[in-house]
């Protein structure tokens, strides 16, 4: 098979979403497949979707991009972010690998799609200080200085009035308060308010399920920052995953490698 189309997976709190990908172009080449995340959402159940998603994919690669919901180190989980924490010391990597005859390469889901949006999307081309917010069950982070990746970011876990920036900001936050996307947008604010105070970040990107809503709320932000709603949307984290796979590719590229 071409070394430049590989697998990308992207587990989220609802679904385990997958497609082959060109990573020179960044772009899908399959239909996205999409699967029930199991609930609850542990090791064990995880696996058997991820395999499930191998079959009828009939992916004849070697290597599969993942992006995975949890701190990662070395393709071990360090947290467990709207999964079981039965996930907290397993070697993701190791696990789905065995499962699948596969060699998976795993990072933090919001770092994938991080990694997809500087390369092929909004970020591409912007030195400084770029973050990009995924709104979905939570709020997930990807930091960048001049093009590089600060992994393992949890900007959705510092606290806003009293409690996890996420619990009072994410479009699960939304949802629960029953709040309209102009309400929400006030909450957010605040939020880029802390943002803006802790990096004085040149540029922030909105992706996830949310930043499809954007036409609802951008009016109603009250920021100074440069906000921009993400180009690739829930394809971000697929993208991300499937390029970081390819050491080779990303460690050959002419602009400065978003994963290093």
């Amino acid at each position: 098979m071409d070394p430049q189309i590989v697998l990308g997976i992207d587990i989220g709190a609802s679904g385990i979403k997958s497609a082959l990908v060109d990573v020179h172009k960044g772009t899908l080449i399959s239909k996205r497949m999409r699967l029930p995340t199991p609930q609850p959402a542990t090791p064990k159940a995880v696996t058997k979707v991820i395999v499930e998603l191998m079959s009828q994919l009939k992916y004849e690669g070697e290597v599969v991009g993942c992006g995975f919901p949890a701190i990662i180190k070395n393709g071990v989980a360090w947290s467990a972010a709207n999964i079981s924490k039965k996930w907290i010391g397993q070697d993701v990597e190791a696990l789905f690998s065995e499962a699948t005859g596969k060699r998976f390469s795993v990072i933090n889901d919001a770092d994938a799609a991080g990694i997809a949006e500087m390369r092929f999307g909004k970020g591409m081309g912007h030195k400084g200080t770029v973050i990009l917010i995924t709104i979905g069950s939570g709020l997930g982070s990807a930091l960048f200085t001049d093009g590089h990746l600060v992994r393992n970011t949890e900007l959705g876990h510092f606290y806003l009035k009293g409690v996890l920036a996420e619990q009072y900001a994410s479009n699960n936050a939304r949802k629960r308060d029953k709040l309209s996307w102009a309400a929400w947008a006030v909450r957010f604010s605040e939020y880029l308010s802390h943002l803006d105070r802790l990096f004085s970040p040149d540029l922030v990107i909105l992706g996830g399920g949310g930043s499809k809503k954007w036409d609802q709320f951008h009016d109603h932000l009250k920021t100074k920052l440069n906000v921009v709603p993400a180009t690739l949307g829930n394809e971000a984290g697929i993208i991300g995953a499937a390029w970081r796979a390819r050491p080779e590719i990303w460690r050959a590229s002419v602009a400065p490698p978003s994963g290093q």
